[in-house]
């Protein structure tokens, strides 16, 4: 279900949005499946704009017909792979995170999601020298750590700097601000944020569970409405303007004590890909401490599940980054 929302075509003011949920027509299913001569009496509007407004509505939500061999050609033209910079992750991903794709990766606090996420957005940014959104709803967001990162690849200082600049923040708390984000950037802000500075290659949402979870379950339906918005707008992003999407998710355990992502099933569908990150317990007094499982749960393209073993040390391996203790960038990771 897509909430009707302002602007979303001609016609489409505040005040017909509120008359219209008076009506108890809050959705664009609501409005195309009703009587349009009924609504427009009830509404103090035309008959023939609310008609039109039906009709721009109906073109923009309804799917049409298209050939196998069409979406195949349109797959190897426009699909790129992203790599990770981590050659155990982008095993898991066959190589990377792919273009016109949501990927996510679930955890338990601790597990090293944020973490990915961070050094994800530097090696796109610094070696593929092309943009990234970063979408922060937990407030654990470190530019301290993205420079960690970036004097492993590079001692130089404006290189640095260009690469951090590539990377554009939005620090938001809450699934209404995030909606306005994702369709801001979908409705102009891509190609906004890529002037000077590449064009945006990646998405992240770090984490998209934050801002869901509290609103679903209950008798309120609401919830899983907007869930499924967040989903649909990530999913036309990646695929319109061939971006990845990266989320990050928590996790639950089933009634037989098995961790598995959070979010349920329906959510469970969204996402192409989906790698499980759990803590690697040692018994070695120094073992790395930035050792992670990584257990490729869905894939479309590998058999599942396989595992890895992750260090998240490996973003920061040199300029004695490792060797020191000092730059331990996942102990307070989310």
């Amino acid at each position: 279900m897509v909430i009707l929302r302002e602007g979303m075509c001609p016609g489409l003011d505040e005040a017909l949005i509120r008359d219209l949920r008076a009506a108890d027509i809050k959705t664009v299913e609501d409005l195309v499946s009703s009587d349009i001569e009924e609504v427009a009496q009830r509404c103090s509007v035309s008959y023939k704009a609310l008609f039109a407004i039906r009709r721009v509505l109906l073109a923009q939500h309804t799917a049409f017909p298209v050939s196998g061999a069409d979406l195949y050609e349109e797959l190897l033209s426009s699909t790129a792979i992203l790599s990770t910079g981590n050659p155990s992750l982008d095993k898991l991903l066959d190589s990377g995170v792919y273009t016109g794709e949501i990927t996510e990766l679930s955890g338990g606090p601790g597990s090293g999601k944020s973490q990915v996420c961070f050094a994800v957005a530097a090696h796109i940014s610094f070696h593929l020298k092309q943009s990234v959104i970063f979408i922060d709803t937990t407030g654990g967001f470190c530019a301290g750590r993205l420079l960690q990162m970036l004097q492993t690849e590079t001692s130089n200082t404006q290189e640095q700097m260009e690469a951090l600049q590539r990377i554009h923040v939005s620090r938001l708390f809450d699934v209404y601000a995030l909606l306005d984000c994702l369709y801001g950037l979908r409705g102009g802000g891509l190609q906004q944020t890529s002037v000077g500075g590449g064009s945006v290659k990646a998405v992240i949402v770090d984490s998209v569970s934050a801002v869901i979870s509290p609103l679903l379950g209950g008798k309120q339906n609401e919830g899983m409405s907007l869930m499924i918005q967040v989903a649909g707008v990530l999913k036309t992003m990646a695929k319109d303007f061939n971006i990845a999407a990266l989320v990050t998710n928590h996790v639950t355990r089933s009634a037989s004590g098995e961790v598995q992502p959070g979010l349920g099933v329906s959510w469970s569908h969204i996402p192409r890909t989906r790698i499980l990150l759990e803590r690697v317990e040692k018994s070695a007094v120094f073992s790395p401490s930035g050792l992670r499982s990584a257990t490729l749960i869905k894939s479309s393209r590998q058999p599942c599940p396989i595992k890895e073993e992750l260090n998240l040390q490996w973003w920061s391996r040199s300029q004695e980054a490792s060797s020191s203790g000092k730059r331990k960038l996942d102990e307070t990771d989310s």
